[in-house]
C-alpha cells in the first residue's frame, strides 16, 4: 500500500508506542501506509487540554465497534467463532471468511457505543454516514469507505482492506499485518487521555471552589482561563453558561399578562443540550422573555446564518469564544455576507437577527461583576454541575477513595 502524508501533532508519539506493541520495528511504516490510522491521527489531535478540537467521541466510537465486532468474532486472526472466551475473544477457528459473515446488527453496535466512556448520549449518525463522510474528505482518493452498511437488513461490517496494511520487510518480501487490535488500542489510549484530562480540570473546579472561599483571586484566575480562545470548546461553553447564568440571575424584568399581575422577576438562562447536539442552533434559553444563545468559535457568515436559519430567523445572540470586538465580529459577518449575497436586502434581515455578540472580554467583565457580588461560589458550583452533565461523569463512578479504576474499552 502506498504511503499517505501524515501531519504529527503531540498524541502521534502515542499511536506510533501502540504500533510498536504490536508491530515492533515496522510500526512506522504500517502507520504511513494506513489510511485508518492516518485518520485517526487526525482525529486524536484533540488529546491534549487547551485543543481547539472539540473532545468528541461519535466517530472514534463508530470505528471502534465495528473493529470490536470483527476482533470478538475472531477476524483479526483470520478465525472466526462462537463462542466467545471470558476477554471477549473468539476461542476456536473459523468457518467462514469475513465475506461471508452475516456482520453486526445496528441494535448491538448502537448499545455498545452507549456503553463506552462518555458515549451515553451519542446518536446513530457517526455508524450511519458520518464517518465514512469524513474518512472520504481525508482519503478521497482511497475509495472505500470504512463501515459497509446494508440499510435493508441493518447490518454492518468493517472494510476489511483498510484493516489488511502490506508492507515490505528488510528480508524484500511484503508481509500483510492486520491492524484491527491496534485500532482499539489507540482509541483506548485516546480516551484514557481525554478522561485524564477532564478528571484532572473537574478535580481542579472542585479544589479551586473550595479554595475560592478563602482565596478567591485564585478561583477567579482559574475561570478566566477556561474562557481563552484556545479553549477547549466544550470546557468554554460550560464555562461561558455558568457566568452568564449567574450574570443574569442578578437581573429581572417586570412582567405580566395584564395590568394587573405584572411582576418583577429574576432572569433564568436554562442549559438546551450538550455541546455537540443537534438541537437547532440554540444552546442557552432565557426564561421569561425568551431570548436565544449560540455558542460558536468561528466567525464564519455560513454558520451563523445556518443558526438564525433553523430558527427562522428569530434574533440570536452569539458566545463568540473570539478576542475580537463584538462590533469587529459583527462587521466580519457582515463583509462575508455582502460577499457572498451580494444583495443588501437579504444580507440586512439576516444581520437583524443577531441580537448580540458577546465576546471573551464581555464574559470576563461579566464574571468580573457576579464575583464582586459574592457569586463566585455559585458559577464555580454549576461548572462543576455542568461538566459532569456534559461528559457523561457521576460521583458514582468513583470507588469509596475518590478515585476512578483504570479499565480497557473492551473490559468494560
Amino acid at each position: 500500500m502506498s504511503k499517505f502524508e501524515i501531519a504529527q501533532h503531540s498524541f502521534t508519539s502515542a499511536i506510533i508506542e501502540v504500533l510498536q506493541r504490536h508491530f515492533g520495528e515496522y510500526a512506522e511504516d504500517i502507520f504511513q501506509a494506513s489510511p485508518i490510522l492516518g485518520y485517526l491521527n487526525n482525529k486524536t489531535k484533540a488529546a491534549n487540554r487547551g485543543s481547539k478540537a472539540r473532545g468528541a467521541f461519535a466517530n472514534h466510537y463508530a470505528l471502534y465497534v465495528v473493529v470490536e465486532d470483527y476482533i470478538k468474532n475472531g477476524f483479526a486472526d483470520g478465525k472466526a467463532t462462537v463462542p466467545y472466551s471470558k476477554n471477549g475473544f473468539a476461542d476456536g477457528k473459523a468457518t467462514v471468511p469475513y465475506s461471508k459473515y452475516q456482520g453486526a446488527r445496528f441494535s448491538d453496535l448502537f448499545k455498545r457505543q452507549r456503553e463506552l466512556p462518555f458515549g451515553a448520549k451519542l446518536q446513530n449518525h457517526a455508524l450511519n454516514s458520518r464517518l465514512n463522510d469524513e474518512f472520504k474528505k481525508f482519503y478521497p482518493t482511497v475509495g472505500k469507505p470504512p463501515i459497509v452498511r446494508d440499510v435493508e437488513s441493518q447490518r454492518y461490517w468493517i472494510q476489511e482492506d483498510l484493516l489488511q496494511v502490506v508492507i515490505r520487510r528488510k528480508d524484500g518480501k511484503d508481509y500483510t499485518y492486520n491492524i484491527a487490535r491496534a485500532i482499539i488500542d489507540v482509541i483506548d489510549a485516546y480516551v484514557a487521555t481525554k478522561k485524564a484530562a477532564f478528571e484532572g480540570f473537574l478535580e481542579a473546579c472542585r479544589q479551586i471552589a473550595e479554595l475560592g472561599k478563602n482565596d478567591p483571586k485564585k478561583a477567579v484566575d482559574f475561570v478566566v482561563q477556561q474562557l481563552k480562545p484556545n479553549v477547549d470548546a466544550r470546557v468554554f461553553e460550560i464555562v461561558s453558561y455558568a457566568v452568564l447564568k449567574a450574570k443574569y440571575h442578578q437581573e429581572t424584568v417586570w412582567i405580566g399578562e395584564t395590568k394587573d399581575t405584572v411582576s418583577e422577576e429574576f432572569l433564568i438562562l436554562y442549559k438546551t443540550g450538550r455541546t455537540n447536539a443537534n438541537d437547532g442552533g440554540i444552546d442557552f434559553v432565557m426564561k421569561p422573555l425568551g431570548r436565544f444563545f449560540q455558542v460558536t468559535e468561528t466567525i464564519d457568515v455560513n454558520k451563523y446564518f445556518l443558526d438564525i436559519d433553523k430558527v427562522q430567523r428569530f434574533p440570536i445572540t452569539f458566545v463568540v469564544k473570539s478576542d475580537e470586538t463584538s462590533d469587529q465580529i459583527r462587521a466580519a459577518i457582515r463583509a462575508q455576507a455582502v460577499a457572498k449575497y451580494k444583495i443588501e436586502a437579504v444580507v440586512d434581515s439576516y444581520m437583524k437577527a443577531i441580537e448580540e455578540i458577546i465576546n471573551v472580554k464581555d464574559l470576563v467583565a461579566a464574571f468580573d461583576a457576579v464575583v464582586k457580588s459574592g457569586q463566585l461560589q455559585t458559577v464555580m458550583d454549576e461548572i462543576v454541575v455542568q461538566s459532569k452533565v456534559e461528559f457523561n461523569y457521576s460521583d458514582d463512578d468513583e470507588d469509596e477513595n475518590g478515585s476512578t479504576e483504570e479499565v480497557s474499552l473492551l473490559d468494560l
